[in-house]
């Protein structure tokens, strides 16, 4: 009996005892219970997820800063399952993304405790139900994509409360069913609405920011009526019933008078030249933005720091190469007291006469405009004229990873230390990946080099001038035949584009042959030396101790040879306490990434998912 009392007592001590039962922190303990909702995971992805460790910060699709989970990453991986609540416990996650997979049931109220989210892609799933109220709690929130779901209710008011929003508010291809709520014109003007293929009803509010909206933004839902569909309301059908300017819908007033909209239709030219949005939630205000720059540089009278309209207010002139000249950071007054003015960054294209047609550079720049990803700079608007082209895109604050690998005037950061320099080179492998993979037509960059990939506030990487190299390719003076073999069907990113002007460090040896056509494995090849730049610390040309012949051939020298890892790794590292396995691997990545034959080089996919499998841990470098 006694026998029996004690083994009764050390059942109720060893079960009681919180570290007997699990060394996991409370991240991990939240994921687990992500991995137990999982019904299917066909490529064993969580496998590497146990109770057993002290922290998830090495589990695959999962990024830690100082021990706390900050980014969920794990997209097209086939789960099947649902959505725990206990994902809303990750109280230091910024980004999360589960898209691409087939998570059902419906998205637990719970998840919006995560209140420090910027980013969540729950898109491309068989999410049902409506979209909880509670959503009105992110107040970080830039962007949302809720797409491709089976959800239904009304649009819930809560969103328009969101008004951190930059970026994308994705609800196309759902069930959502009632009427567009008019507190939407609340939104921020920069955000992309996308409300197309659900079974919204009556008509369009012309209030705030809705008036800026394209019609994309609304197809596909054929009870929905009002501008800027061609769908004519009952109301506007009957000729009896009078009408006022303000609500015609034809003419909307504009909404935000520190925005002056120059031109009411799309399209609409004036002296040879059209500003326009950019599909569906690309603002005419953009637009009114880069032409306003444009009257300012060619000399319109305007007191100091203003144009004729005083309204935009020109920043600087710097782009993300820091070049004088081409790009201007530009900011829009907001819409009352306290309210902050909208940066964007315009960027010239050329100058003189130009070889594009509007409705053929019009397909262009949509292309690219329809290309939406967290690690991929947003194209906002454009302008053309005979002489003229401009692109509006978000403005990313904080210089590019050139200045913080080497420096230079701007760069007040200090030495990247080693996890930030691996969160930039996957989410910038991610974007890249999804260039290449996002259409049919097989998008290229051009042009990836480490000026750029561009930081945010967070260090987070955002690839810019996606298109440009074909962009470029239409005026006179870089191809003047190329316009005219130019035509819609033709992607500016697709494999046909041609070497011209090229930065010849980054170009894989087979594109700097002349006529060569440039191929997405060129891209990998750029991005292979970018990702040596990060881990040496040195410039792209560096090695004149070998014959000149750039970065790529002196790591690969000093691997061949053997030779000590600290002859080639950025001395700032050195003093880190991280795995000395984990550089080894990276570098290997990027001595694939830059082999000769393009053959051999993995595709950028297999390159995003390498660098993923890379996880920082606590230990100190070997020797």
């Amino acid at each position: 009996m006694y026998l029996l009392l004690r083994c009764v007592s050390f059942f109720i001590f060893a079960f009681s005892t919180p570290s007997l039962l699990s060394a996991l922190n409370s991240d991990g303990l939240s994921l687990l219970a992500l991995k137990a909702a999982i019904e299917t995971d066909p490529d064993g992805i969580l496998e590497s997820w146990s109770e057993s460790d002290p922290i998830p910060c090495h589990w695959a699709g999962v990024v830690c800063t100082r021990g706390r989970v900050t980014e969920l990453y794990l997209p097209n991986k086939g789960f099947t399952g649902y959505i725990p609540s206990e994902l809303g416990m990750l109280d230091s996650v910024r980004r999360l993304s589960l898209a691409n997979n087939n998570f059902s049931k419906t998205i637990p109220t719970h998840l919006f405790n995560a209140t420090n989210l910027i980013a969540l892609d729950l898109s491309r799933n068989s999410l049902s139900g409506p979209i909880p109220v509670q959503i009105r709690a992110l107040k970080t929130l830039r962007q949302l994509d809720l797409s491709s779901n089976l959800l239904n209710g009304s649009l819930p008011e809560a969103l328009s409360e969101l008004d951190g929003l930059v970026g994308t508010l994705n609800l196309s291809y759902n069930r959502l069913s009632g009427g567009v709520p008019a507190s939407y014109g609340h939104l921020p003007v920069l955000v992309s609405l996308d409300l197309q293929h659900n079974n919204l009803t009556g008509k369009i509010p012309q209030v705030g920011s809705l008036v800026n909206q394209g019609p994309t933004a609304f197809s596909g839902n054929p009870s929905l009526c009002g501008f800027p569909l061609e769908t004519a309301c009952p109301e506007a059908q009957n000729p009896s019933l009078a009408k006022s300017p303000a609500e015609d819908p034809q003419k909307p007033l504009n909404p935000n008078p520190s925005f002056p909209i120059r031109g009411e239709d799309r399209g609409e030219e004036r002296d040879g030249s059209v500003t326009v949005p950019i599909i569906s939630g690309i603002s005419v205000v953009i637009g009114a933005v880069s032409l306003s720059v444009w009257l300012f540089r060619r000399k319109w009278t305007a007191g100091p720091g203003e144009d004729k309209t005083g309204k935009q207010k020109v920043e600087g002139e710097v782009d993300e190469e820091g070049q004088k000249g081409n790009s201007w950071v530009v900011a829009g007054g907001g819409r009352g007291p306290g309210v902050a003015a909208t940066v964007v960054a315009v960027r010239r294209l050329s100058e003189g006469d130009a070889t594009w047609r509007f409705k053929d550079f019009e397909s262009e720049v949509e292309a690219i405009g329809r290309v939406h990803h967290p690690n991929i700079v947003r194209l906002r608007a454009y302008y053309y004229a005979n002489d003229e082209k401009l692109l509006v895109t978000d403005f990313i604050r904080n210089g590019n990873l050139y200045t913080a690998l080497h420096g230079g005037p701007s760069n007040s950061l200090p030495p990247l230390s080693w996890s930030t320099r691996l969160k930039i080179a996957q989410g910038a492998a991610r974007g890249l990946m999804y260039m290449h993979e996002c259409s049919p037509r097989k998008y290229i960059h051009g042009s990836i080099k480490s000026t750029k990939i561009l930081l945010d506030d967070d260090l987070q990487p955002y690839i810019s001038g996606f298109g440009l190299t074909r962009l470029m390719l239409g005026s006179s003076k870089f191809a003047n035949s190329a316009s005219k073999k130019h035509n819609s069907n033709s992607s500016i990113m697709n494999s046909n584009v041609k070497i011209s002007s090229p930065s010849a460090i980054y170009l894989a040896p087979e594109a700097r042959l002349p006529g060569n056509k440039f191929t997405q494995k060129c891209d990998v090849y750029s991005f292979g030396i970018v990702l040596l730049e990060i881990l040496t610390g040195k410039l792209p040309d560096e090695g004149p101790e070998n014959n000149d012949k750039g970065l790529e051939s002196l790591v690969r020298k000093a691997f061949k040879e053997e030779r000590p890892l600290s002859e080639i790794i950025d001395p700032a590292l050195m003093h880190e306490v991280y795995a000395k396995k984990q550089v080894v691997a990276a570098f290997h990545i990027a001595l694939n990434c830059t082999e000769l034959d393009p053959e051999v080089r993995p595709r950028m996919r297999t390159v995003s998912e390498s660098l993923d499998r890379i996880k920082t841990r606590d230990k100190k470098w070997e020797n």
